[in-house]
């Protein structure tokens, strides 16, 4: 199967609650992309009005390869209409206060899903109808974790365990998975160049915010906590979600093996660690589970649950960590979110899907599909669990003290 062959087989319209009013200091855009990032589309924005990119605020970021409608907020007054590299922003009215998070519900998904076998393709229908019955795992998906390091781990990992000098060292010379190669580039550079602060500022990408950290460490080359507060705000939150999410997404699992030892099930895989979906849900258990909402793992989470709390443990455990731990204690501007996730999740506005010949994969099938998410769900995840693959009759309980 493939997913986002063309920008046109992943279509994506943001759902949101506008907090439009006839007066206020902010405007509110619309947004029409096409292959650029988001954050793209706030760097252009920002530099086409002259503005500080923190007058631009994108409540959520958008896949790059996809067509997607989104909103942004910008402070004070622009035009009706922005165009630029991939994009176009139309004014649609005034707002009291920039865009959070808070105000979007959801997104609408139109898809193509690809080079599909007969078998697969037909089999989409009957996997479409158990996922609207049992749901699925609510896991955060790949895309979230674009600041992991193969071979060192979260730089988020690093910010809690206080090592200021490794997290510094992980944001300048550690390569993430979502880094452009010119920044890869870099990083390798400062990785064999470590510590020869004026000579990286020659090799810096521009724009970026790493000669503002070399710029520092020139003049304070042992101060790594201050350096580390250097980095925008956003950036160190993104850092701190993407290692609580992978916590999350491992607690789940743990939990769901526990819970549900002997359901039949199939793994996909995210970040090299597996993730069961199951075909359905014991009767006994159906209710509980669609009701629960797990916490974000941060050092104020509770886990009432007696089932749930020797999953967290184990967990946190197996990464060296305690809850209190769970804390950015030497962050000045950045913090881990307090939040509960269903550990569930059921996609919306489901349609039947539409099979037909692929014309860009002849011999094979596409399949034509759409559904809603709740905001902060991954639509990848409702593909690759429509497309299963090596479905095992059912798995043993693991042993006690094993990794899950």
């Amino acid at each position: 199967m493939r997913i986002k062959h063309r920008p046109e087989d992943f279509i994506v319209v943001e759902q949101a609650r506008l907090p439009l009013s006839q007066a206020g200091p902010y405007a509110i855009y619309k947004v029409e992309k096409r292959g650029v990032t988001s954050l793209s589309v706030q760097v252009q924005i920002a530099a086409h009005l002259n503005r500080p990119q923190s007058d631009v605020q994108v409540p959520a970021l958008k896949d790059k390869a996809s067509i997607a409608t989104q909103y942004l907020s910008l402070k004070g007054t622009g035009p009706s209409q922005i165009d630029g590299d991939g994009f176009s922003a139309e004014f649609v009215g005034r707002s009291p206060r920039p865009l959070r998070p808070s105000d979007l519900t959801g997104n609408h998904f139109r898809l193509v899903l690809r080079d599909l076998t007969p078998d697969q393709a037909t089999s989409i229908t009957s996997r479409l109808d158990e996922i609207a019955r049992y749901g699925l795992p609510n896991y955060f998906d790949q895309q979230r974790f674009g600041s992991y390091s193969p071979g060192y781990g979260f730089i988020g990992k690093a910010i809690l365990e206080r090592d200021a000098e490794a997290s510094v060292r992980a944001y300048l010379a550690r390569p993430f998975i979502g880094d452009p190669p010119h920044v890869r580039e870099f990083k390798q550079v400062a990785d064999e160049r470590w510590g020869d602060w004026t000579g990286l500022m020659q090799v810096a990408p521009r724009p970026s915010n790493y000669r503002r950290l070399l710029t520092y460490l020139k003049d304070h080359p042992d101060d790594y906590r201050k350096a580390l507060n250097l980095i925008p705000r956003r950036l160190l939150s993104l850092f701190l979600v993407a290692y609580q999410s992978y916590l999350w997404n491992r607690i789940a699992v743990a939990y769901l093996d526990q819970s549900l030892a002997d359901t039949p099930c199939f793994d996909l895989t995210i970040l090299d660690h597996r993730h069961p979906v199951y075909r359905h849900l014991p009767a006994p258990l159906q209710s509980e589970l669609v009701e629960m909402r797990l916490a974000l793992p941060q050092h104020r989470a509770a886990y009432p649950q007696p089932t749930l709390a020797p999953a967290v443990r184990q967990v946190l455990a197996s990464e060296g960590l305690d809850l209190n731990d769970l804390k950015a204690r030497i962050l000045q501007k950045a913090y881990l979110p307090k939040s509960k996730r269903p550990l569930l999740l059921f996609p919306g506005e489901i349609s039947p899907a539409q099979l037909e010949p692929d014309d860009r994969f002849p011999g094979r099938q596409a399949a034509r599909v759409s559904f809603s998410l709740p905001s902060g769900s991954y639509a990848t995840l409702v593909v690759k669990s429509l497309v299963p693959q090596d479905i095992p009759e059912h798995r043993s309980k693991p042993q006690k003290g094993k990794e899950p």
